[in-house]
């Protein structure tokens, strides 16, 4: 696709309105550049409910390395519920939605492509294999880049009382470097040269700067969302449910899953998650961030580093011990149907589960995150949710599975 500055003279789509698509869309205005905000029906009529008269306000610490901050009002360019509308003639078009929003988002957006766009997926959760498939089921040979990102740019959230949602996103904290990666691996400088004209990741472009990832199977194993919210959530489950009823001074919106639920013994099931992800793709031939064993167990674990960084030694700058209280983190999740637990495990943990029998690994710690994730919410999340299949991989030889990652070879 050549050079990328053309990008900087574009518009910008951000698709969703959640606490990920506000803050990017409010970031982006904030840096300078024109945005354009979508979100679909029904949802929309709470996610963009006055923003044309308010603007989005973005604040709060934003926590990271190099101390990057960009605060305000920001008034959006357009707000709109057609995304045809919001993407024509745009350069980058961020998708910040949760993975079961994907497939209905894309089909909406697959019509409304042009040739010269580029579709970031924060976080990518499989996206860019997904919208790919659709892609070649719909017919479309649009010449666009589709690439996925590790993690959000930001810990975030969205202002909400009583259930009324304000127009003001909090910032915890920003990424200083996120790992990406395209569909196929042909586009991934391009990519990386495109990163920097998209305002939302300037704490990563100006700070450790983004990491290629290894075909974007690297980037669902590079999402530490699974490995982190999964093991605490779940094990953690009766300090959640008890918080505000018989301890937490009765307050039930102060539980942190850091800050509250984390303790070596849980610390030491993700690091068994982890190296089950790590033989996944060593077997697969692809890679994945690499962590030392004692980056678990702190009290933000591995996360610290997306926005803290390392030291010269390779040790984590932020190290928060297990038996100090913190107030370094997220509040949440409230109660066991929640996005860590009904969003890593049938989309995360079932992706492992299923490259794990595809390729030969076992994976008994990531199945038994299955097994009780099932029980407790009533589900058989090792037939529901994401499959290799879905996602157009299903019974892919090794050569045949880094062909199509790596250079777009499909062969089904």
């Amino acid at each position: 696709m050549g050079k990328m500055d053309y990008l900087k003279e574009k518009p910008i789509a951000v698709i969703g309105g959640g606490a990920v698509g506000k803050t990017c869309a409010a970031d982006i205005k904030l840096a300078g550049r024109e945005v354009r905000l979508f979100d679909a029906m029904p949802f929309a009529e709470k996610t963009l409910l006055n923003l044309e008269r308010t603007g989005i306000e973005l604040d709060g610490i934003q926590r990271n390395l190099y101390g990057f901050k960009r605060s305000g009002i920001a008034k959006l360019d357009l707000i709109t519920t057609d995304i045809a509308q919001a993407v024509k003639g745009a350069g980058h078009i961020v998708v910040a939605a949760p993975a079961f929003a994907h497939e209905p988002l894309f089909r909406q957006l697959i019509p409304c492509l042009e040739d010269g766009q580029v579709i970031n997926i924060f976080t990518d959760n499989f996206g860019t294999l997904l919208l790919r498939k659709l892609m070649r089921e719909a017919g479309c040979k649009k010449n666009v880049i589709v690439g996925g990102w590790s993690s959000a740019p930001y810990g975030t959230r969205i202002e909400t009382v009583g259930g009324f949602m304000f127009p003001h996103v909090g910032v915890k904290y920003r990424a200083i470097t996120l790992r990406g990666a395209t569909l196929p691996m042909t586009d991934i400088d391009d990519f990386m040269e495109a990163s920097k004209s998209l305002a939302c990741i300037d704490a990563v472009t100006y700070g450790d700067g983004p990491e290629k990832g290894k075909t974007v199977l690297d980037i669902g194993f590079s999402n530490i969302n699974p490995v982190i919210h999964v093991p605490a959530t779940l094990l953690g489950v009766s300090t959640m449910e008890n918080w505000g009823k018989i301890f937490g001074d009765f307050d039930k919106t102060g539980y942190s899953m850091y800050a509250h639920a984390l303790c070596p013994s849980i610390c030491e099931v993700q690091y068994k998650f982890y190296n089950e992800e790590i033989a996944l793709a060593d077997e697969i031939g692809v890679d994945l961030p690499r962590y030392e064993y004692e980056s678990f167990f702190s009290r933000r674990s591995v996360l610290t580093q997306e926005y803290m960084g390392k030291d010269k030694n390779g040790k984590d700058n932020m190290y928060l011990p297990l038996d100090e209280p913190t107030t370094e983190s997220n509040i949440g999740p409230n109660n066991i149907h929640h996005r860590y637990v009904t969003e890593d495990v049938p989309v995360g943990c079932k992706i492992y589960h299923e490259l794990g029998v595809q390729y030969g690994v076992q994976t008994p710690v990531i199945d038994s995150m299955i097994v009780l994730a099932s029980t407790m919410l009533k589900k058989d999340y090792f037939t529901e949710g994401y499959s290799l299949e879905y996602l157009g991989i299903a019974n892919m030889s090794k050569t045949d599975l880094l062909a199509y990652l790596n250079e777009g070879v499909y062969k089904a």
